[in-house]
């Protein structure tokens, strides 16, 4: 069964960057739709970046567009998003998802991913 684990989550000072990592197994992502996903305290879950077919097609939420980059690398199964200039409103639990299929609308919703990891958390002090 397809499984994803997130990692590179932690706290940091605002203006700081990240590295998250998710790696999947039991998953071929070279032509799949990969996404991150944040979800606050409160807060309803929110795509954050989304990658399909080696970059072809990609989004990102306004929020971050300009500060976090969203690649992969299908020889490790892995997909990253870089997080350049965090801010506070960055703060949450960040989720891999994955699915076997490109995502036509945009922004990408939760429910557009059958697979997902347990999280990884960040957190951005001022």
């Amino acid at each position: 069964q397809v499984q994803l684990v997130e990692s590179g989550g932690g706290s940091v000072q605002a203006g700081g960057s990240l590295r998250l990592s998710c790696v999947a197994s039991g998953y071929t992502s070279n032509n799949a739709s990969l996404g991150w996903f944040r979800q606050a305290p409160e807060k309803e879950r929110e795509g954050v970046a989304y990658i399909y077919s080696r970059g072809e097609v990609t989004y990102y939420a306004r929020s971050v567009e300009g500060r976090f980059t969203i690649s992969q690398d299908n020889a490790k199964n892995t997909v990253y998003l870089q997080m350049n200039s965090l801010n506070t409103e960055d703060t949450g639990m960040y989720y891999c998802a994955a699915s076997g299929s490109m995502v036509t609308h945009f922004p990408p919703r939760p429910g557009d991913f059958p697979f997902w990891g347990q999280g990884t958390q960040v957190t951005v002090s001022s």
